[in-house]
Formats: C-alpha cells, sequence, structure tokens
C-alpha cells in the first residue's frame, strides 16, 4: 500500500515541505539548479533521470513557485528552469542536507566540497567562510573536489 502524498491531517511545517521537496528526484533538479544547469536536456544528462519523472519534477517545481520558466528560443519554443527567490532560500537546506550525508554517509571524505568564490577558504555550518569569516551564500561559493571525490 502506498503512502498518501499529503498529509492535510497533520499541522506540521515539515511535512507540508515534505509533499513539495521530499522526493530524491526533485531535491537532485534542485541540487542541479545550484549548480547552473538551466535547460531540460542538460537536467537529463546531468541527472540520468527519465524523461518523464523529469518532466514531472520541473513541473511541480514550477507550480510552486520553486522554478520558473523562462523562454530563450521561440521556434521550436524552449525554455530554461531558473530559481526563483523561494527557490534560492533552500540553499540553506541544501547545504545543511550535504553536511550531514559528508558527516555520515562518505567515509572517504566529502566528494564536494563549497568553496567561497575568489578565497580558499571554505563553506562552515555557520554559513560564513572558513578562511576569511566572510557571510555566505550561494552567489558567494563554488563547488570544489573533495577528498572523496
Amino acid at each position: 500500500m502506498a503512502l498518501p502524498r499529503t498529509y492535510e491531517s497533520q499541522n506540521c511545517s515539515i511535512a507540508r515541505s515534505l509533499e513539495i521537496v521530499g522526493d530524491r528526484w526533485t531535491m537532485l533538479v534542485v541540487r542541479a539548479a545550484f549548480e547552473g544547469v538551466r535547460r531540460f536536456d542538460d537536467f537529463q544528462d546531468v541527472l540520468g533521470v527519465a524523461r518523464n519523472v523529469l518532466t514531472d519534477r520541473l513541473s511541480r517545481l514550477c507550480d510552486e513557485g520553486i522554478l520558473r520558466r523562462v523562454p530563450y528560443q521561440d521556434r521550436p519554443e524552449r525554455f530554461e528552469y531558473r530559481l526563483t527567490r523561494k527557490g534560492v532560500e533552500l540553499w540553506p537546506t541544501m547545504m545543511s542536507l550535504m553536511r550531514w550525508g559528508d558527516r555520515h554517509y562518505a567515509p572517504d571524505g566529502p566528494p564536494t566540497l563549497i568553496g567561497h568564490r575568489g578565497c580558499p577558504g571554505t563553506l562552515t555550518a555557520n554559513f560564513t567562510c572558513e578562511a576569511c569569516g566572510a557571510s555566505l551564500g550561494p552567489a558567494d561559493v563554488e563547488p570544489r573536489p573533495g577528498p572523496g571525490r
């Protein structure tokens, strides 16, 4: 028996949030968007996800206001998918989840480090640079190969 997709009987913000982003492919699409992926075929190449699954996740993320479709070609009509402000607000959650996974499921060390762009430092749990102390957001960082790669 499948679990219900909604949690209408629960007055819980975690349950309601999981209705939107609590799916593996959804979070991986969001991760790819943070990494600069914008086009359908590029999402598919990076993620290796089936077209119908990707179509569903992109549509849902757009319906929820996490991504927005931006036309980049008229004939044929084609779109890019860009994070909205609501989508960018998921960045601390993504970084915290990554750090948790690095701590518990990366025996050879983190596969990816989040570096401070233009600085040798990396992101701390407090969203600051461990080298210079600057507060960091998604526009201030870049992925770097980690020891577990």
